[in-house]
């Protein structure tokens, strides 16, 4: 393609504004639109996509570093094993582009990779939900937090996977991510999770980009019109996430993923259907069971605090 596309640009601007508003990547989204609606070959989707990313991220994490919400420590961890294998991943899709049913092989782990950032989302908003006792999943920062004692070795190695993750797929391991390094550091802040994630995927996706500028197929009309719709839509959407029910969108997502997933894979359109369906609604009865039960904890928990207090 040459110049640049309205309605690639259309596409950008909605994707963006999904990223702005639920702080997830625009890897999981903006890759399987590129091939799937637009009909782009996977390699220039994944590269182009790389790219695009670079120019997205720095705004909010350049927001956190000014508030002091990134774990520089933990930055620097995840970089020592994400940077490295984002170039590696990129180069890896370099030399086996040639290997017969390469393409295939690529799409089925652009599928794995989109149902990982699923389970990512859906396992972020049980922790959350566990933590803060919060019916919707999210949950202010409490305000005592135990010191955070930094684990190189693990820490090193979810950057790794992480970084390959985006080197091979595009797709952001951003939930992934925020979810281990729950587990890992479970007195890290709710902000200083963001924070942390965001600001360490930026040398991520530049060692990426750099990846793909040299070996894979950017395209930079593609990039071009992507980044005219997602600057200003990832803009738009950070400006309406205060105001919307960002936990209930990411849940949303969370069933598109993974229904983009099991049809990358292989998966027949019937069952993709049947599961999609199943998840559409066995997903919000579950929710609201535990909705009652985590607004029940959290009632009796304020009125034990003002028993306390009287």
């Amino acid at each position: 393609m040459t110049g640049i596309d309205p309605a690639i640009v259309a596409a950008g601007l909605a994707i963006g504004f999904l990223v702005g508003l639920t702080g997830m990547g625009g890897g999981a989204l903006m890759t399987p639109t590129l091939v799937f609606l637009f009909g782009v070959n996977p390699l220039t989707a994944i590269s182009s996509d790389v790219v695009t990313s670079l120019f997205m991220k720095p705004a909010g994490a350049i927001v956190h570093l000014v508030r002091r919400t990134a774990h520089l420590r933990l930055v620097l961890w995840l970089c020592v094993g994400s940077v490295p294998a984002a170039f590696v991943g990129a180069l890896l899709v370099d030399r086996m582009r040639g290997v017969p049913g390469f393409e295939d092989l690529l799409l089925r782990m652009l599928g794995v990779a989109l149902l990982i950032t699923s389970g990512g989302l859906i396992a972020r908003a049980w922790s959350t939900m566990v933590r803060h006792h919060s019916p919707l999943g999210e949950g202010p920062a409490e305000p005592k937090r135990p010191r955070i004692v930094v684990r190189p070795l693990p820490t090193a190695l979810l950057g790794a996977v992480a970084g390959l993750l985006v080197g091979m797929t595009s797709v952001g391991a951003g939930s992934l991510v925020l979810t281990v390094l729950l587990l890992i550091y479970p007195g890290l802040k709710p902000s200083q999770l963001v924070g942390t994630d965001l600001v360490q995927a930026i040398p991520l996706v530049a060692s990426a980009s750099l990846g793909h500028l040299l070996f894979g197929e950017v395209s930079f009309a593609l990039t071009g019109s992507l980044l005219v719709g997602a600057i200003p839509g990832a803009f738009l959407g950070a400006q309406v996430s205060s105001r919307a029910p960002g936990g209930l969108i990411r849940r949303a997502l969370a069933i598109l993923l993974m229904a983009s997933g099991l049809k990358l894979i292989g998966v027949s359109s019937a069952l993709v259907l049947i599961l999609t369906g199943a998840a559409a609604v066995l997903g919000p009865l579950t929710w609201m069971v535990l909705k009652r039960r985590f607004r029940g904890t959290r009632a009796a928990d304020a009125n034990a605090h003002g028993r306390g207090r009287a």
